[in-house]
């Protein structure tokens, strides 16, 4: 592969030579020739450069989207020959979306790590949507969404488990005064916590509110998983999570789920690829999504 393409990509992302060039384990004169001679190759400027700032010409961003998914193309070529006589290894660049990554995949990395060691996983945390386009882009190898997305041809999706939906509020909610099934108007009335456009938790909650013909008066949104619980414990209103992202919640008292008639609803996580390829560390990884066995003692502890 040229060299230049991924030095570029480098001071792209980076944008400062000295930083590309430190993050290369280069000399900053070495990263400069090696962008004059993209540039001279391409015909055109690609960086706009000051004292203050690098930043991507129009020309560069067209590039820089390119040069990310070769450079990612090339790494996975190199990771498949290699795994023709090697143990799993290398690296493994892996998506997910919050409620999964942030509650469910430590403990299935953790697992990973302990079986192969040689395995270096590159985790990114997005919502459904996020996740999505970077496998489009080929700058991950697989992502484990909830949710639905745009179906496309180049991604290939597998349901391989349950994620079951609750609602739940503070300890000292009104609401937990009940011992009967809450009515859905009634709810209708609450503060309710939300996730923002394109996650799966937030297209979960409005087929909720789709299903029983409500609108809620009040909603405050939030763009990830833990600060929706915190505000739900503070007494700021209720919301419909995870049973992965609330159990310990629950089992300490400091969330209560409520009781609905229609709940929990049930959702599935999918494994998202786009490559019919697969590096040794890559089939390790799903093998061990598909058994399951780390998904149920989670949920049991």
């Amino acid at each position: 592969m040229d060299q230049s393409l991924n030095v570029f990509v480098m001071v792209a992302e980076k944008q400062n030579f000295s930083r590309a060039a430190e993050e290369l384990h280069m000399t900053q004169p070495a990263v400069s020739q090696y962008i004059r001679s993209l540039e001279e190759t391409m015909d055109v400027r690609l960086l706009e450069r000051t004292n203050k700032y690098v930043r991507l010409t129009k020309a560069g961003e067209i590039v820089y989207h390119h040069a990310k998914e070769i450079v990612g193309l090339y790494g996975r070529m190199q990771h498949l020959v290699n795994d023709l006589s090697n143990e799993a290894s290398g690296q493994l660049s892996i998506g997910a979306s919050y409620t999964f990554g942030e509650y469910v995949l430590p403990h299935i990395l953790a697992r990973l790590l302990k079986d192969y060691p040689r395995i270096q996983p590159d985790v990114t945390i997005g919502n459904t949507a996020e996740i999505a386009d970077l496998i489009m882009s080929r700058q991950l190898d697989v992502g484990i969404v909830e949710g639905r997305f745009k179906e496309n041809r180049q991604l290939t999706t597998q349901a391989f488990a349950e994620d079951r939906m609750i609602l739940v509020a503070s300890a000292d909610h009104p609401l937990t005064l009940t011992e009967r099934d809450l009515e859905w108007k009634e709810l209708e009335a609450q503060t309710w916590i939300i996730r923002e456009e394109g996650s799966g938790t937030r297209e979960a909650a409005e087929s909720i509110f789709d299903r029983h013909s409500i609108s809620p008066v009040r909603t405050m949104q939030f763009t990830s998983t833990q600060p929706i619980k915190e505000a739900v414990g503070a007494g700021l209103g209720i919301s419909l999570l995870s049973e992965w992202a609330v159990q310990k919640d629950i089992r300490y008292g400091e969330l209560v789920q409520l009781p609905v008639k229609d709940l929990p609803f049930v959702r599935q996580f999918s494994i998202v690829t786009s490559s019919q390829y697969q590096t040794k560390a890559l089939k390790v990884f799903l093998e061990l999504l598909l058994n399951n066995r780390e998904l149920t003692l989670f949920r049991e502890c």
